[in-house]
């Protein structure tokens, strides 16, 4: 077979937000296989056998037959190209670590053009995946040099995107922890700055620290001198100790406060700089040498005995604690002492450049501590310690072995007492103990530092003992859950799917919720909209405007109006929403760029906005179309119907189950739900309101679904009404505002 021509990408798309394929995040990206089309891969010689060689767990993929093996099968019995790509991509995340389950590839009208997607938490590491995908399908197409380092390498390549664009494990593990809550979630910035929640209901996040933590605490911590000081005034053990600025000074001070003492820099961070057990002048004078760039002044402190420990302190509480534990090395007569600590220390898989590593390789060219300690001991990074000696290394910075469950309670009593007198929600509190599981005070321990923003790999991933969920305590300290308070950070969302009157049904729900005393915002084709003023007049149904209103701390409820191109262009702008409205199906004419022509496709896309709502939500549906009507099976929560017959079959047979819905009866509102009906108190004749409206063109729909969607919403039936009819006054937004 003649060299094939490469798979053309006529287009990629990311959707941020629930889409026609999932409720996740999706590149979609439209191939065109070309001459490709007519060689699936059972026609391509030796291709199978070169792609799964170069991938072997691909043997492990499901694809549609449903346990492993299944992609295999598909390989041998023939399946086009385009598919193929979407298990290479998955599979080279999947070598990345990051794990990706799904992926779908699907014909469109036009010979040999497929769309394929893949879920995508980062648009930069999906579209990295894609090009090293694409580059090694074409390779095992054409029977071109491509190796399994080649495989490495693209992984890697891929891998080094994902530590770039992708959370720290502190924040991410807040995130899950959010996520398991049910909580949504926004990346405020390509950092770890992380908004929880929507609106008025959000907490902010940046690492470990929160929009609770206090600046004027982060600036207590930062300064260790005057933390140990309020420290000490409230009852707290703490080393005396004092500042200096010489190394004079340094050993005029140490004399005063006994032997032997540690220096460290006042505001340094990861241990550096920090020398411990320092007991002549020599010592001393070094470590205040070593110190001073470190921060900017030099501590020193009478030394404590015993382990190094922290303490995890979240909302008042301790939930975590990991000991520390001294790094040594042995000699063997014939390695440097460098050598030996690249080769026992170093290859210790908790040790690491990266944030996922709770220990950092150890480096004498960067620690001047550690040089000083070998001195101590007559050694250099150059010296070749005997055999069998054993040389201290490093005496903090280790601490990976947790010791949860070991802590006395008051241990507990006096770390948290720490955290409060410094003022942080959540801190990392530094001890020095002989035995955690004895009060401090018996055994001469103390607090040495506390720290704001603290790391939590050490406790999510200890070296000994069990991971502790410290994302999920902090997540709960930021969203109490309690019997009487089920605090998710979701605040009321209305989502408006459809052609016909959408955006008046936005504009009248939206004025509705303004009347019940919420904040709301309102994002629909005539513009942005905060409590009925217009803060931008372009059309607003896109995702970068409603994030505008999720981010928005003011907004306590919000309206989206959702046309078919917004789903199909980038998703929905929320993950999930309290109401999602489908008015029709219509709107097709407009989607040739998407490969729908007909009303008939609309179906699946119009979906997307009911496959969202939540459990203790609702869907509002219309009624006088029976494909919209066939959607409520779709919805996890209630449905209501509405509609211009009252008599219409399919409300009747919803209020025979005891369902809810909303339609006319003699030029007025009739609200049912089961066999009980209750004419819309406040609201006079339909098509006098409608007549006032005229220059609106709102049908009895749209007017119907309005109301129905402020009933779901729970606002009570004559604020409704009394609403409808004040309508006018307000019909025109208010002015844009400056």
């Amino acid at each position: 077979m003649s060299k094939q021509d490469d798979i053309k990408l006529l287009r990629i798309n990311y959707l941020r937000g629930p889409n026609i394929w999932t409720y996740r995040p999706v590149l979609e990206v439209w191939l065109d296989l070309g001459a490709l089309e007519d060689f699936p891969s059972n026609l391509l010689p030796g291709f199978n056998d070169r792609l799964v060689a170069l991938l072997p767990a691909l043997r492990e993929h499901h694809c549609g037959v449903g346990e492993p093996g299944g992609f295999l099968q598909r390989l041998q019995e023939g399946t086009w190209t385009g598919h193929v790509l979407e298990h290479v991509v998955i599979e080279l995340l999947n070598l990345a670590g990051m794990p990706t389950g799904f992926g779908q590839t699907r014909s469109t009208s036009r010979r040999g053009v497929y769309r394929m997607v893949f879920r995508a938490r980062d648009e930069q590491v999906a579209r990295i995946a894609l090009a090293e995908g694409h580059r090694l399908l074409m390779a095992a197409i054409n029977d071109l040099p491509y190796s399994a380092s080649d495989v490495q390498a693209a992984a890697q390549k891929i891998n080094a995107k994902v530590d770039d664009c992708y959370l720290g494990p502190s924040t991410a593990a807040i995130v899950a922890a959010a996520t398991d809550r049910g909580i949504p979630h926004i990346r405020l910035n390509e950092g770890n700055l992380v908004q929880l929640g929507h609106g008025a209901s959000q907490r902010r996040i940046w690492t470990a620290e929160t929009d609770l933590t206090s600046a004027i605490a982060e600036g207590i911590a930062h300064d260790k001198d005057l933390t140990k000081s309020l420290l000490a005034t409230c009852g707290v053990p703490v080393p005396e100790g004092a500042v200096v600025n010489s190394a004079e000074a340094a050993w005029e001070a140490a004399q005063d406060i006994g032997l032997p003492v540690v220096v460290k820099p006042s505001d340094g961070n990861h241990g550096r700089g920090v020398s411990l057990d320092l007991n002549t002048r020599e010592e001393i004078e070094a470590a205040f040498r070593v110190a001073e760039p470190e921060g900017s002044e030099v501590l020193v402190e009478r030394y404590i005995r015993g382990h190094e420990h922290r303490l995890l302190v979240v909302g008042g509480r301790v939930v975590a604690a990991a000991r520390g534990e001294i790094a040594s090395i042995t000699g063997d007569g014939r390695q440097t002492v460098n050598q030996l600590i690249d080769a026992q220390l170093n290859t210790d898989p908790r040790r690491g450049a990266g944030e996922e590593f709770p220990l950092s390789p150890i480096d004498t060219k960067v620690d001047a501590a550690i040089v000083l300690d070998l001195q101590r001991q007559g050694l250099s990074p150059e010296a070749i310690p005997a055999a069998g000696r054993e040389v201290l290394v490093q005496r903090n910075g280790n601490v990976s072995i947790d010791c949860t469950d070991a802590v006395h309670p008051e241990v507990d009593y006096i770390v948290s007492l720490a955290a409060r007198v410094v003022g942080l929600d959540i801190a990392g509190v530094d001890l020095v103990a002989q035995d955690i599981s004895r009060p401090l005070h018996a055994q001469g321990g103390a607090i040495v530092e506390v720290n704001a923003g603290p790391g939590l790999l050490m406790h999510l991933k200890p070296a000994q003992g069990a991971p502790r969920p410290v994302g999920r305590d902090i997540c709960e300290h930021l969203f109490p859950d309690t019997t009487e308070n089920k605090h998710n950070g979701r605040i009321p969302l209305v989502g408006i799917a459809g052609s016909e009157g959408t955006q008046h049904i936005a504009m009248l729900t939206a004025w509705l919720l303004h009347l019940s005393g919420r904040h709301t915002g309102l994002a629909c084709r005539d513009g942005l909209f905060l409590d009925q003023r217009c803060v931008d007049p372009a059309d607003c149904t896109n995702w970068e405007a409603g994030q505008r209103l999720l981010i928005n701390r003011a907004v306590q409820a919000a309206v989206f109006e959702n046309g078919a191109d917004t789903i199909l262009r980038s998703g929905l702008a929320y993950d999930r929403c309290q109401v999602g409205v489908v008015t029709d199906l219509g709107g097709a004419a407009g989607l040739a760029e998407f490969d729908i022509t007909e009303d008939e496709q609309m179906f699946k896309v119009m979906r997307s906005q009911v496959d969202v709502v939540l459990p203790s939500g609702t869907a509002v549906l219309n009624a006088d179309d029976a494909r919209v009507a066939d959607m409520k099976p779709l919805c996890d929560g209630a449905v209501i119907f509405y509609g211009t017959d009252p008599n219409a079959a399919t409300i009747a047979a919803h209020r025979s189950a005891n369902g809810c819905a909303v339609y006319t009866r003699q030029d007025q509102v009739v609200l049912a739900s089961g066999t009980t009906e209750t004419v819309l108190p406040g609201l006079g004749k339909l098509t006098a309101w409608k007549e006032r409206h005229a220059h609106r063109n709102m049908s009895d729909s749209t007017v119907l679904a309005a109301i129905a969607t402020a009933w779901a919403l729970d606002i009570p039936l004559n604020l409704i009404g009394a609403g409808m009819e004040a309508f006018e006054a307000n019909d025109k937004p208010a002015g844009r505002a400056d």
